[in-house]
C-alpha cells in the first residue's frame, strides 16, 4: 500500500458515549469533527477514516472485518460475542467515572428475591445475548425478549423483570425498582479487529492510540503545580505535597531558593495552596494536563 493512501478505519461510537469519546480524542489529540447529520466525521489526522456507529454494533462491524477498529463498552462486544483485540480498557462513562452495569431489576414488591427465582418468567432487555448468557450458567429458563427502550416501564404488568444499565441507581430507585443481581460491569474498551492487527503498519497505529487515550485518561483529574520555595523549608514541602511521583526540585540563580514542579489531584490544590504560602512558597502556578505517558 502506497504510503500516501494508508489510512485506518477507526469507529466511534454513535449516542451517549459520543460526546465523552470525541472529548477524550481530543485530549489525547485527535480532533473529530462532527456535523449535525453527517455519519462519517472528519479529523486533524489524515490517517483516520472516521465511522460513526451506535455503539450496539461497533462490535460487530469490526470483528466482520468491515471496521479496522473502534471504541465501545465491554458489555456489547460481549453481547456481539465475536471475535476482537482488545487493545485498552478505558475507564470512562457517559455521565460520571463509574462503570455501566447491567442489572436484573424487579419492582420494589415483586417476590423475585434471587436470580432462580426467574425460573419460567418473562425478562424484557435490550441485551438479550448477555442476559440468556447469564441465565444459561445458572440453569435457568425464562422467556427473555428485546426491548427497544424505556425498559422500567414494563414491569409487572408486561413482564416479570427487567435488565437494564445504570451507573449510579437513580433511575432505578426513582422508579420503585429493585436490583436482585448484577450481570455486567462494563467500562470502554479500544477494539481492533483480528485481520487489522495483524498489519504492521495498521497495528503500530492503533497501539499508538492506544496509548494516547489511556494517557489522557490517566490526566484525568490531575493539574500541574509549579512554585517558588526557600531551600530551608524543602523537607517540609516534601512531607506536604501528595505527588504522583516526587517532584522535580532545581536550584534557582538565586541563593537559597529552589524551583519545584508535580502533579497533584486537582480536588487537593484548593487546601495545599494557602500550606504552601505559609511555607514561604512565591510564584505558585497551577496549569491542566491533557495528558500523563507512564
Amino acid at each position: 500500500m502506497p504510503e500516501d493512501t494508508r489510512t485506518l478505519k477507526i469507529a466511534i461510537p454513535k449516542g451517549s458515549l459520543e460526546g465523552p469519546t470525541i472529548e477524550l480524542l481530543s485530549k489525547a489529540g485527535f480532533e473529530i469533527y462532527v456535523s449535525s447529520r453527517g455519519l462519517r466525521p472528519a479529523s486533524n489526522d489524515p490517517e483516520l477514516d472516521v465511522y460513526l456507529i451506535r455503539a450496539q454494533e461497533v462490535g460487530r462491524y469490526i470483528g466482520q472485518g468491515f471496521i479496522d477498529c473502534g471504541i465501545t463498552g465491554y458489555d456489547w462486544a460481549y453481547e456481539n460475542g465475536v471475535e476482537l483485540v482488545d487493545l485498552a480498557e478505558l475507564p470512562y462513562s457517559r455521565a460520571t467515572a463509574r462503570p455501566t452495569k447491567w442489572v436484573l431489576v424487579v419492582p420494589e414488591d415483586s417476590p423475585i428475591e434471587k436470580p432462580e427465582d426467574l425460573q419460567g418468567k418473562r425478562i424484557a432487555t435490550e441485551g438479550v445475548g448477555i442476559t440468556q448468557r447469564y441465565l444459561d450458567e445458572r440453569g435457568i429458563k425464562a422467556d427473555v425478549e428485546f426491548s427497544w427502550g424505556a425498559t422500567e416501564v414494563k414491569v409487572p404488568d408486561l413482564v416479570d423483570a427487567i435488565v437494564d444499565v445504570t451507573e449510579t441507581g437513580s433511575s432505578i430507585k426513582a422508579n420503585r425498582l429493585r436490583i436482585v443481581d448484577t450481570l455486567l460491569t462494563s467500562f470502554p474498551h479500544f477494539y481492533a479487529s483480528p485481520a487489522a492487527a495483524k498489519d504492521d503498519w495498521k497495528r503500530e497505529k492503533m497501539e499508538q492510540i492506544a496509548l494516547l487515550l489511556k494517557a489522557a485518561l490517566g490526566a484525568r483529574g490531575k493539574v500541574g503545580l509549579k512554585m517558588n520555595l526557600p531551600q530551608s523549608q524543602l523537607d517540609e514541602l516534601l512531607k506536604l505535597l501528595p505527588s504522583l511521583r516526587r517532584p522535580t526540585i532545581a536550584q534557582l540563580a538565586e541563593e537559597g531558593w529552589v524551583a519545584v514542579e508535580t502533579i497533584i489531584d486537582e480536588t487537593v490544590v484548593r487546601d495545599i495552596i494557602p500550606a504552601l504560602k505559609r511555607l514561604g512558597a512565591e510564584g505558585i502556578i497551577e496549569y491542566p494536563l491533557n495528558k500523563i505517558v507512564p
